[in-house]
């Protein structure tokens, strides 16, 4: 009964927006959450209801879905604005942990990315890269900030979405192949936590009938362990279907048989189940008209999914919902769920996980968490997520066990040489109760690669500029080092000086809180490497998070720098950054520029 619709839903989003949003990576507050000890790290597995990280910890996924390598673009959407860094910052930075990154089965043919911008500096890293390892940055990406990536195999090919995990064009034996060989590439890159098999099964697609044709509760098992063959750390999650024992519901979302039929993989303690759950923007359902509703939500919720939660059976992980909260039912299942997947702060990681659909604002009956500039944040939808997000990964109470300890930080971190094109570093080893496996080299808030050694030369570096580098220390388990004290390099070459101009705009204001844009404009003749703004409140506003840009603030004074990706501007170039700060905006400051 939801074919028609959900055909609707799929084919709106894939439209791609051309949009000429000039915006770059966040660093100050990255920065400060990636030098903290990790709760999440190293690879995860499950005990009963919860998952578990490499020490034992639980773990809470509360993360985005980010679209576009499933659909002809055959890469995630919005990277025609925005550099691929800027992008996954301001989700670090608002809190989400984890992101799921869907796919189609045509980016293993070397697919070629279409829609990305190059120009003022963005995703030059990708330039030349097919759509694979255009996944690599952007996994390595995330993990150099702390977050996870859960890969969705969402469909066949970026034609549409498949009822069965196969089709006449791409059999079950290419299916399971492409498994393994994405399980198998991101061996021993901890940043992939688990692969979601197939999205969104629905029928002909049963649970627990024995036809093998058909029966997607054995399609997972075969799926899974193909994936555990190649990658025995990953997790494998499992959605459901529309329709157990003729009682149906959204494609996906219907657990139903998992308390009869569980799926059973090679390697324990490696599933975990996915439900979908949408509002009617996307589809009516009988309970929305419910004259209970939506008292009767939580019952509706408990039948399909929550029980397996509730019974101790196995984690859930409520894996896409969303909305465009345009109506008042709308607005009450988003409020209701998220009370259903319990507040983080009540009850920490012992709560359901959860990505929200979408970070992409071109998903036609959902919209998401930015808006059509694909730099605005929708803060009232993502203020419905807030008592629900851990942006730590809510460890709760620990499980014990497992080596936990982390290697001492590199110290005698040292610049041994520079050129227009490069910085070579040295550092002094770090040590470890296990042993140190490597070493993360950090320019600023991006990795900019890995070492096995004590040396490393960064080459993604431009003349005349300034950098600062980090070096974290990793062992076996996945124990990440605080980073090393830091040091700061200038390549050769010639910047110049120039003039800005900073134009700071209130985007929103909801009286205990505001939003900003600014943008950043260079208005003289030559390029600059480098802007500084300051300003002045003349009240008790406080910036409370920021992206594409670093801050401090000190009372009333305000002092913002650009990263090392948005600093370079032409002559007539300009760049943009936004914050979020509390209580109301007032007046707007005088804010002053400087260009170097």
């Amino acid at each position: 009964m939801l074919h028609p619709l959900r055909a609707l839903r799929r084919a709106a989003r894939i439209a791609a927006f051309s949009a000429a949003a000039l915006l770059l990576p966040l660093a100050g507050t990255v920065t400060a959450q990636a030098a903290e000890p990790a709760a999440g790290s190293g690879y995860w597995h499950t005990s009963g209801r919860q998952i578990l990280d490499a020490g034992n910890h639980p773990v809470r996924i509360a993360g985005i879905n980010w679209f576009g390598f499933e659909t002809a673009n055959y890469v995630p959407h919005g990277l025609w604005s925005r550099d691929y860094k800027s992008m996954i910052d301001q989700m670090r930075s608002l809190g989400y942990n984890t992101i799921r990154l869907p796919y189609s089965d045509d980016i293993f043919a070397g697919t070629q990315p279409a829609s990305i911008n190059y120009s003022s500096g963005m995703n030059t890293d990708l330039a030349g890269l097919d759509s694979l390892q255009v996944m690599d940055r952007i996994v390595d990406h995330a993990g150099s900030v702390g977050m996870k990536v859960i890969l969705d195999r969402h469909r066949p090919d970026s034609g549409g979405q498949s009822a069965l995990w196969y089709t006449s064009a791409v059999p079950e034996s290419t299916w399971l192949a492409n498994l393994k060989s994405l399980a198998a590439r991101y061996a021993g890159n901890d940043a992939v936590v688990g692969i979601d098999l197939h999205n969104e099964p629905h029928d002909p697609a049963c649970w627990g009938c024995g036809d093998t044709t058909k029966d997607w509760r054995l399609a997972a098992q075969r799926g899974g362990n193909a994936v555990l063959s190649a990658n025995p750390d990953l997790l494998v999650f499992v959605e459901g279907v529309q329709t157990v024992d003729g009682v149906s519901g959204w494609w996906g979302g219907n657990l139903m048989g998992v308390g009869k039929y569980p799926v059973e993989l090679s390697v324990p303690h490696k599933v975990v189940y996915s439900a979908h759950d949408y509002a009617t923007s996307v589809a009516q359902q009988p309970w929305f008209t419910d004259a209970s509703f939506p008292a009767n939500m939580p019952g509706v919720w408990d039948k399909y999914w929550g029980y397996i939660f509730k019974q101790n059976i196995a984690p859930v992980w409520v894996g896409e919902f969303g909305t465009t909260l345009q109506s008042a039912t709308d607005q009450k299942w988003l409020k209701a769920l998220a009370d259903y997947l319990r507040p983080t702060s009540q009850y920490g990681a012992d709560s359901f996980s959860w990505t929200f659909w979408s970070w992409n604002p071109n998903s036609g009956d959902t919209g998401g968490i930015l808006k059509d500039d694909w730099t605005t944040v929708d803060t009232v939808k993502d203020g419905y997520l807030a008592s629900i997000k851990a942006p730590g990964f809510g460890s709760g109470t620990s499980g014990g066990g497992g080596d936990t300890q982390a290697p001492t930080a590199p110290t005698g971190l040292s610049v041994t040489g520079t050129t227009a094109s490069s910085v070579s570093l040295s550092w002094k080893a770090a040590s470890d109760d296990t042993g140190v496996t490597g070493y993360d080299v950090y320019r600023g808030s991006t990795k900019a690669g890995t070492a096995t050694g004590t040396t490393f030369t960064d080459t993604g570096v431009t003349a005349g500029t300034s950098y600062t580098y980090t070096v974290r220390a990793h062992d076996a388990a996945g124990n990440t080092s605080t980073p090393s004290a830091s040091v700061t390099a200038t390549t050769t070459g010639s910047g110049g000086n120039t003039g800005c101009k900073a134009v700071y705009t209130v985007n929103g204001d909801w009286g205990s809180g505001f939003g900003v844009d600014v943008t950043v404009t260079n208005t003289g003749t030559a390029p600059g490497t480098s802007w500084k703004l300051t300003w002045t409140y003349g009240g008790s506003q406080k910036i409370t998070n920021m992206w594409n840009a670093s801050y401090t603030q000190t009372g009333a004074s305000v002092t913002v720098t650009s990263t090392d990706y948005n600093g370079g501007l032409a002559a007539g170039a300009h760049t943009a950054f936004g914050f979020q700060g509390t209580p109301a905006a007032g007046a707007v400051p005088t804010v002053s520029c400087t260009l170097s």
